[in-house]
């Protein structure tokens, strides 16, 4: 369960490792949505900058991504909210978060995300995910080439899912995910249904995700 002052580990990918949570994030709902926002956050690249694990839910830590966000032009509005809001308030922060967690989903930032998704699922599987070749990834990730807004989209969208799935996989299980064939994707692999110059809005993808939400909810319950 993620409620309660204490939990078990939940997730194993890179630096979240939370095994606790203080109040007013000790609210399901609350735990919840601060949950979504660090593992999508920490997908698209949006932690601050430091060696240490991540092993409090609390206030400060949910803070300093939020300005780490704004200060890459995203959930400007959410740390707004936070700001003039009672911050011992769990109800203020379950829209606080929800308002960050739309505001990321939102908002593609190729320039933060590539790094960590390429160090997660290898520069190969990420180029393929997202439809271009390899050598074409490494000048995005480079920064020798701005990123096309069709790929920065596909890109967003599989960060998204990495995010989804950290809640459930270490970075191996990750990898092993996207090729795994599917009977909800019709004996597909996600990998496979996420092929060539796809859109997030296409049925496919769309579908892959829902895949990975579900493990989400899952891993909150």
């Amino acid at each position: 369960m993620i409620a309660g002052h204490h939990m078990d580990t939940i997730r194993s990918v890179t630096r979240i490792r939370l095994r606790s949570v203080e109040e007013p994030l000790d609210r399901p709902a609350a735990a919840w949505e601060a949950v979504r926002f660090l593992s999508t956050a920490e997908a698209l690249g949006l932690l601050p900058a430091s060696p240490e694990s991540i092993e409090t839910l609390d206030v400060r830590t949910v803070r300093a991504v939020l300005k780490e966000a704004a200060a890459a032009g995203v959930a400007r509005q959410a740390l707004a909210e936070a700001d003039s809001r009672d911050e011992r308030d769990a109800d203020a922060w379950v829209d606080v978060l929800v308002h960050a967690n739309v505001a990321l989903a939102d908002c593609p930032i190729p320039d933060r995300t590539w790094p960590g998704l390429a160090d997660l699922l290898g520069i190969d599987l990420l180029a393929k995910l997202v439809g271009v070749a390899p050598a074409s990834a490494r000048r995005y990730l480079a920064g020798d080439r701005a990123t096309p807004d069709a790929v920065a989209a596909r890109l967003h969208w599989i960060a998204l899912i990495a995010g989804d799935l950290a809640g459930s996989y270490n970075e191996f299980g990750i990898r092993r995910w996207f090729s795994r064939a599917r009977s909800q994707l019709d004996g597909k692999a996600p990998a496979d249904v996420l092929a060539g110059e796809w859109s997030p809005d296409d049925q496919g993808p769309r579908a892959v995700r829902t895949l990975a939400t579900r493990l989400l909810d899952a891993a909150a319950t």
